[in-house]
């Protein structure tokens, strides 16, 4: 069983006959514990090429200290990682190995560095005894142990935030140490300093840096196509550990893709975007199982809690909740299976090879301004058609297809013009405001649509079971009061579109 701390620290760079000052004298701080000294021992793990080094990403096996075990060490921000454990055992345990499948993906995690350290460890505490900080002096002995033979060593001081603790206390051990002369240190981690001084002349691993600035047509989709496909590699983890928003996240980020390459199809062959398409389209549906539903159970909880007691006749929401029960197909069990599977993991190859080589056409190469302003101009037109469509329709059945419709278009339309804000400017990014305001008008009227659905089929097996169905009608006519009330903003709201929308 694997469990997780957020880590928040700063490493310093040190001499070896450096000594503390006196910590005593930083704010808030009362009294420095000596909590004397551990001897540690980590093997670092890694791909052969070193996926996870490039992505920051550590994993480790460490005996010795208070938290021997597995280590694996995934950024949240500078400074920030989230630390998550697991029991100590003789290879990598597939709790972890699954967090970094993404980076991974069938290559085999070998032991990379060997670092030894002596750590001398110092707790600052407050007035009551409560723990503010860790700061430890460490002699660090490094061992290259694949991609090499070289050794190291160095010493180097930490401090790391005390759990739940403000982070603007860093800055004021920061500011007492700098004073004394330590300097913050170059290397984000030990391992990535270990295999900058053990890599005998090849240089070790970074991250991926900033790419060049786009240029051309192709430039700056690939760009914004590249963002997409890291976007769901770096979402895997949170997605596995079922963080908040993570699945919506990675969800928008396939149809981001999938907008891209239909929206650019002059610059982009579909005969090769295509098949990735449709497994991105694949991809969502799998993490959209559940959520279309939790978003509409929410929605009707939301409107019961709105309704005053006299409206709530019969056992409403325990219907709705086995109701909603009843209609999930999916579980956190079957997305991991899905993340595991060779499905999802050929996906990620096949975008990591577009990106690698984009089978770009012959509009890829032409001035930006134009070869995009023109995708996206030709996305509005089919939004501009679709709503006019359902002005000009009677409110139903036709008219609610027609604003769905025009609903997709817009976030294509939002999507596309994401992409071409790097090289048009405020035009685009005016369009892309445009576009999420039609987008969240239309998204309510059409969720107001599923929302009634749901509600006939309530009733009806409320019915069904002789309970009272009164409640369902008054939530039906509520949503349709919403759905006029969307259908009365739309011209208003089109014609502001109009207004902003000059791409």
């Amino acid at each position: 069983m694997a469990d997780t701390k957020r880590e928040i620290e700063r490493k310093y760079e040190a001499a070896a006959g450096d000594e503390l000052p006196d910590l005593t004298r930083v704010g808030g701080v009362s009294g420095v514990l000596d909590k004397g000294l551990a001897e540690l021992d980590a093997t670092y793990y890694d791909t052969a090429d070193q996926h996870l080094a490039a992505s920051s990403i550590t994993l480790r096996r460490r005996t010795g200290g208070d938290d021997a075990g597995w280590h694996l060490k995934l950024p949240v921000s500078d400074g920030v990682r989230d630390e998550i454990r697991a029991p100590l055992s003789d290879t990598v345990p597939e709790t972890l190995a699954a967090l970094v499948r993404s980076r991974v993906r069938d290559a085999e995690l070998v032991p990379l560095v060997r670092l030894r350290s002596s750590r001398d460890i110092r707790h600052l505490v407050d007035a009551d005894g409560n723990l503010l900080a860790e700061v430890s002096v460490d002699r660090v002995r490094a061992q290259r142990l694949s991609g090499g033979t070289g050794t190291a060593e160095w010493t180097e001081t930490e401090v790391e935030l005390a759990d739940d603790g403000d982070p603007a206390f860093l800055d004021k051990v920061d500011k007492k140490l700098r004073k004394a002369g330590l300097r913050r240190s170059s290397a984000p981690s030990k391992l990535a300093r270990a295999l900058e001084e053990t890599s005998e002349g090849t240089g070790p691993p970074t991250a991926a840096g900033p790419q060049q600035p786009p240029v051309t047509a192709g430039d700056h989709v690939l760009a914004y196509a590249r963002a997409q496909r890291d976007a769901i590699v770096e979402l895997d983890p949170a997605v596995r550990r079922d963080l908040f928003d993570s699945v919506h996240s990675m969800r928008v980020a396939t149809r981001r893709l999938r907008s891209t390459f239909r929206s650019y199809d002059k610059v982009l062959d579909r005969g090769v975007t295509d098949p990735i398409a449709d497994e991105l389209k694949w991809l969502a549906g799998e993490l959209g199982i559940d959520r279309d539903q939790e978003v509409l159970t929410e929605r009707l909880m939301a409107a019961l809690d709105e309704l005053p007691p006299s409206l709530l006749s019969g056992p409403v929401r325990d219907r709705l909740d086995t109701w909603s029960q009843g209609r999930r197909g999916g579980s956190r069990q079957r997305l991991t299976d899905v993340l595991d599977g060779k499905r999802y993991l050929e996906l990620l190859d096949a975008l990591d090879t577009l990106i690698a080589d984009p089978p770009l056409l012959k509009a890829a190469a032409k001035d930006p301004a134009k070869a995009l302003a023109k995708a996206v101009r030709k996305d509005f037109g089919k939004v501009a058609g679709l709503v006019v469509q359902a002005l000009d329709l009677p409110s139903g059945h036709d008219r609610d297809v027609a604003m769905h419709e025009a609903r997709k278009k817009a976030k294509r339309t939002r999507y596309a013009a994401e992409a071409a804000a790097p090289a048009l400017g405020k035009p685009a990014e005016a369009l892309v405001k445009a576009m999420k305001s039609l987008q969240t008008l239309l998204g309510d009227h059409q969720d107001s649509v599923m929302a009634r659905e749901a509600l006939l089929e309530l009733s009806a097996e409320a019915y069904a079971a002789a309970e009272n169905a009164f409640t369902y009608g008054v939530l039906y006519g509520r949503e349709e009061q919403r759905a006029a009330a969307a259908e009365a903003a739309l011209p208003e709201t089109w014609q502001t579109v109009e207004k902003e929308a000059r791409v």
